[in-house]
């Protein structure tokens, strides 16, 4: 048992300029500037370069302060290399004064950042010199801090390393364990991979822990082949692939709510396209209809429901709902299926709310007050609110960032009899320009896929408009910002839970006992390691 030390005759400054660059790469490695592409390697890669920098050795101590200095360092440069888009939409589009612009980006990256500065402190201060014990530790404290930046005050997850394995051989693991786990699973086998010494390889016991590594990421991906590719009855994926038409308005962000430009633009084309529509199923993103139904034009929306009150089509538009008296959601109005004549139509309210973009946090008036951008209190709506019902398919919406959040989608699997068989996201990523954002979320949706097993439909205003298959697959997708129409299909997964393949281990659990789990393994092992550090001091060894 020792204390943490900074590699031998490496200096402050050294540490931090390379705790900077590593966490610059793994910002990089979530969607690589140059191809938008997540690089699963180099998110390995930067995790070993912190692991390095923090490793256990019984040679020379250092403070917690020291790891806790190099884990604020790293994570504030990841974040603020991550979603630095955010100046795009509080600058270009809101009007804040660029160095005021900044200091909000690098603090929120700072202020996320302190959760890792924390759990780094804390694996110095009780890191084991075991190397399979402070490998699980270091994954244990890396998925702590993840837990605390996707959950507390409402939780802003974007960013999770774990997103950077969508196309890489943990994505295996995305079905069990989700998107933390695997983030956690990367920082473990970076840890035990920098305690590797050339003298050790000869020894049975430093191949036990990548042996069974090997052994557990080969399971996982035989069984998830025979999940998604071999072992799915006809009876689990409709009959019949349900056709898509996905609508791309690219309006302007800068016109977007302007009633001289951008509002009469959007309402006409979007009125266009639904009408002239032949698929099965057709989507319009976020807010393309950018009115309260009392500000449309008498007719104009009971034109669009009764087009589909009856046929075989079905549309779901993004549209705010609601009037100053029982408040505002941003919603999905259903048409079509649940909302054929006679019943009332379907409606589903986002419930997981943007801090700044949908609500205000307490004492941030001020701050929303200096930017030119619609904000405003959004009423919340429920968890695991009812799918649209349609040909045959449960089809889930959930609105911009509500994707990020597996867990909350995993409620609508609590019954597997009732679980969604598609996914349907509605987003404007405009608000970001023609950046990674649009990349990021891609592959965040793509997450979902992989950890429910069920494709996910993207609408959105400027990109990426997309349809994903239930492998996380991309198999359509629109140019971006570019205005629009993509056309595909998709094939509902799950519609026979007496299968048994109906949902994913992970949906089971978290659908259960949301990131419960993860929490209590987290835990256990950081009472884990407490306990033994005291051992470790009464014995005096």
């Amino acid at each position: 048992m020792a204390r943490v030390r900074a590699p031998a005759g490496l200096p402050l400054v050294p540490q931090v300029l390379l705790a900077v660059a590593a966490g610059l790469a793994q910002a990089a490695s979530l969607a690589w500037p140059w191809s938008g592409k997540p690089l699963w390697w180099l998110q390995l890669l930067s995790m070993a370069v912190l692991a390095w920098l923090v490793r256990p050795t019984p040679m020379q101590a250092i403070t917690w302060r020291r790891g806790a200095l190099v884990g604020s360092v790293f994570a504030t440069a990841w974040l603020a290399g991550t979603f630095w888009w955010l100046f795009i939409s509080m600058h270009t589009y809101g009007g804040l004064a660029a160095p005021l612009t900044v200091a909000a980006v690098l603090g929120l990256a700072a202020f996320l950042g302190s959760y890792y500065a924390l759990v780094l402190g804390i694996f110095c201060r009780l890191a084991l010199t075991s190397r399979a014990l402070s490998a699980i530790f270091f994954g244990a404290v890396w998925l702590l801090a993840e837990l605390a930046r996707g959950t507390l005050w409402t939780g802003f997850p974007w960013g999770a390393g774990g997103y950077a394995h969508v196309d890489g051989p943990l994505a295996a693991l995305a079905r069990y364990i989700g998107v933390y786990g695997v983030g956690a699973v990367a920082a473990m086998l970076a840890m035990y991979a920098v305690q590797w010494r050339g003298a050790d390889l000869a020894r049975w016991r430093t191949w036990v822990v990548p042996l069974m590594a090997a052994a557990v990421l080969a399971t996982a991906a035989a069984d998830r082949f025979c999940a998604v590719n071999l072992c799915h009855t006809p009876a689990q994926r409709a009959a019949k692939p349900l056709s898509l038409e996905l609508l791309q308005g690219n309006i302007p962000q800068d016109e977007k709510f302007l009633s001289g430009s951008g509002v009469p633009l959007a309402l006409k084309w979007y009125a266009e396209q639904l009408q002239a529509a032949q698929a099965d199923l057709v989507v319009a993103p976020e807010t393309a209809i950018p009115l309260l139904p009392q500000q449309l034009l008498p007719g104009y929306l009971e034109d669009i429901q009764q087009r589909y009150a009856q046929g075989s089509q079905a549309a779901l538009v993004g549209i705010p709902m609601g009037d100053e008296a029982i408040g505002y959601t941003n919603s999905v109005l259903g048409m079509g299926g649940a909302a054929a004549p006679g019943s009332s139509a379907y409606r589903y309210d986002k419930h997981h709310l943007v801090p700044f973009g949908e609500f205000i946090p307490p004492f941030f008036k001020w701050f929303t007050a200096m930017m030119n951008i619609p904000l405003g209190d959004f009423n919340r709506g429920a968890v695991g609110q009812p799918s649209f019902a349609w040909a045959g398919q449960r089809i889930a919406p959930n609105i911009c960032y509500e994707d990020l959040f597996g867990e909350e989608l995993g409620a609508r699997f609590i019954d597997p009899a009732q679980a969604p068989t598609v996914f349907v996201n509605f987003s404007n990523i405009g608000w970001f320009g023609n950046t990674v954002a649009i990349d990021q979320h891609l592959h965040i949706s793509r997450m979902r896929s992989l950890e429910f097993e069920r494709p996910m439909v993207r609408a959105t205003n400027t990109g990426a408009t997309a349809i994903i298959d239930h492998r996380g697959v991309v198999t359509h997708a629109l140019e971006r910002h570019t205005r629009g129409v993509l056309r595909g299909e998709v094939h509902g997964r799950g519609l026979n839970a007496a299968q048994g393949w109906a949902i994913t281990p992970f949906a089971w659990w978290v659908s259960r006992w949301g990131l419960w789990p993860l929490w209590g393994f987290g835990a256990a092992v950081l009472i884990f390691a407490m306990v033994a550090r005291r051992l470790h001091a009464v014995r005096g060894v």
